[in-house]
């Protein structure tokens, strides 16, 4: 649970270790060794990073959302100017989807500027798009829609059909946030699911159950590497899927 909400929106909690310096030394409170050539001796205090602490905030939205459940009509008030802010986002959230091709086309005109061999940047970026859309389209249309049709004993063409918005959407943004109030519309006005449920598991799994971002994460680091002259082994291919 947050102990700020504003700072929720705004920072992560994280530890860091606390280099020691070049010699050894003792930790005055525990009497323990320091020992600068092994870091589990080390000393860590805590920090703050930027970025969203999202799982903080949907615990925070959880219990909120528990507690106006609880208080029935004298919750009602907060839960109105709830909903009046997630129609206003979603207002804002589908102008900057509207005017992100625009800044997506500034910073790559800026990125080919700096380029000296654009036909071989553009080869080898073209086979790292090629490799984490296969991925996708694997994961996306063969792995999930089987999981769907042994899930609910029915085919899954025409819900992935009635998803057409948001996976456009999620396409163009990249991102879990931003396609999450139109994955949500599409889901209760489209498929019929009940709000109660989208609206609870939706955020949860744009948290937790990022599959997309994990596979392109695990395709980039391998990218990296080998632009860098390193040809992970099989061992360390699977260790970093």
């Amino acid at each position: 649970f947050p102990p700020n909400i504003i700072q929720a929106g705004l920072q992560q909690y994280k530890t860091e270790l606390v280099y020691p310096g070049e010699d050894k030394s003792m930790d005055m409170d525990t009497g323990a060794t320091i020992d600068p050539a092994d870091k589990s001796t080390w000393m860590f205090k805590s920090a703050w990073s930027n970025g969203t602490n999202i799982l903080g905030l949907v615990i925070f939205s959880i219990v909120t959302g528990v507690a106006i459940a609880m208080c029935g009509e004298d919750g009602k008030p907060l839960l109105h100017f709830f909903e009046s802010v997630s129609i206003v986002m979603m207002k804002v959230t589908t102008w900057i989807i509207h005017l992100a091709p625009i800044g997506v086309c500034f910073l790559v005109a800026g990125q080919l500027l700096e380029m000296k061999d654009i036909a071989g940047e553009f080869l080898k970026l073209g086979w790292y798009f090629f490799t984490v859309l296969l991925g996708l389209f694997i994961h996306g249309l063969i792995v999930l829609p089987t999981i769907y049709g042994l899930a609910t004993r029915s085919l899954p063409f025409r819900f992935i059909a009635n998803m057409g918005n948001p996976l456009a959407t999620a396409f163009g943004t990249a991102s879990s946030s931003a396609t999450l109030p139109v994955t949500i519309n599409a889901l209760e006005e489209k498929n019929g699911v009940d709000p109660k449920i989208a609206r609870f598991v939706l955020p949860i799994g744009a948290t937790i159950n990022m599959d997309g971002t994990a596979l392109y994460e695990a395709v980039a680091a391998l990218f990296i590497a080998q632009m860098n002259g390193i040809n992970p082994n099989i061992g360390q291919v699977i260790a970093i899927s």
